[in-house]
């Protein structure tokens, strides 16, 4: 766990932070991020008493790192974020910045339901490493989400982030989209440069190509059941759970898609989708980490309230795979 020094000097960090506003937007020149390419949104291992296994999470990572993808993506939704306390999610981030390699991109979830948390988040992320923020779209109050109450969120985010702001939009999880006409005026802002849209509607994905032209902003899917789909309507990459065990095949369906070679990259596509399912909306978090555990990676337990996969969910799981030929 991080220290009582580092966290106090994390929350010092902050506030200096905030002070060197300068007309709502924080001082000094930011970088910008090509985010285009495909991430592993990284598991967080957890021991049999639930706590996060750090050792674990860097043995995972450096199994992940013999494949070609352009960074990873932590503490997203696969990470169990909501379920970490706001210590461990910054530990988990600092623990992958330090073991992961240099010219990796490390894209880090920073979401919180409050506008302020989420700067606040935010801050702290960039302190421990991160190159992007990856902020969700609030949902408790999903009534009031409207795009007025977004833009506002995110404005003020990206105008008080040091780091680029990739907007989330991820339904199956917060039962809400971040609308059309609110990631095209947000598209617009200086430091917000994609989105990751994991709801699976590839003519939407395309509608918010066509819509942000001559904005820099790119356009990641969620989900590598509709990556080759989402590569042909204008997508630059993908944030893909199922890359956490099937890596190297996510990665040849983005060299087949940016290669030209449809066919091939459909076929692939169709061996995808049954497992990718599975992964996701199927069997979740608890079907990818057996998965893992099955193909030479630590899933381990999930924390609770999530649950170990029936025996016979892990049938139908096993037999996802074993029917496409990846087990």
């Amino acid at each position: 766990m991080l220290s009582s020094w580092v966290w106090s000097s994390m929350r010092l960090g902050l506030s200096k932070s905030l002070s060197r506003n300068v007309g709502g937007r924080v001082s000094g020149e930011r970088r910008k991020v090509d985010i285009a390419g495909i991430y592993p949104p990284l598991t967080t291992p957890f021991t049999a008493t639930a706590e996060v296994d750090y050792g674990k999470l860097e043995e995972n990572l450096h199994k992940l790192s013999t494949f070609p993808f352009r960074g990873f993506v932590v503490q997203g939704s696969t990470g169990e974020f909501p379920f970490l306390t706001s210590r461990e999610r910054l530990e988990v981030v600092s623990r992958v910045r330090q073991a992961m390699p240099k010219d990796k991109l490390l894209i880090v979830g920073s979401g919180c339901e409050s506008t302020q948390a989420t700067v606040e988040m935010t801050l702290s992320m960039a302190q421990v490493g991160a190159d992007a923020a990856l902020v969700v779209t609030p949902c408790y109050y999903r009534g009031r989400m409207d795009s007025a109450a977004f833009i506002h969120h995110y404005t003020k985010i990206a105008d008080l982030s040091p780091i680029p702001v990739i907007l989330y939009s991820v339904p199956a999880n917060t039962a809400l989209d971040l609308p059309v006409d609110a990631v095209v005026t947000l598209s617009q802002h200086p430091n917000i440069v994609g989105i990751k849209d994991s709801g699976g509607d590839v003519t939407r994905i395309g509608l918010i190509v066509h819509r942000t032209r001559g904005q820099d902003f790119q356009v990641l899917a969620g989900s590598a059941g509709f990556l080759m789909a989402s590569y042909a309507f204008g997508a630059v990459g993908g944030v893909c759970a199922l890359a956490n065990v099937l890596g190297a095949q996510v990665c040849q369906l983005e060299r087949l898609c940016l290669t030209g070679q449809w066919e091939d990259a459909q076929k692939l596509q169709h061996r995808l989708i049954e497992p990718n399912t599975a992964v996701t909306r199927r069997f979740g978090i608890p079907g990818l980490k057996k998965t893992m555990d099955w193909l030479g990676y630590y899933g381990g337990p999930c924390r609770a309230p999530l649950q170990e996969l029936s025996a016979s969910d892990e049938e139908a799981l096993r037999s996802d795979f074993t029917n496409n030929g990846w087990l």
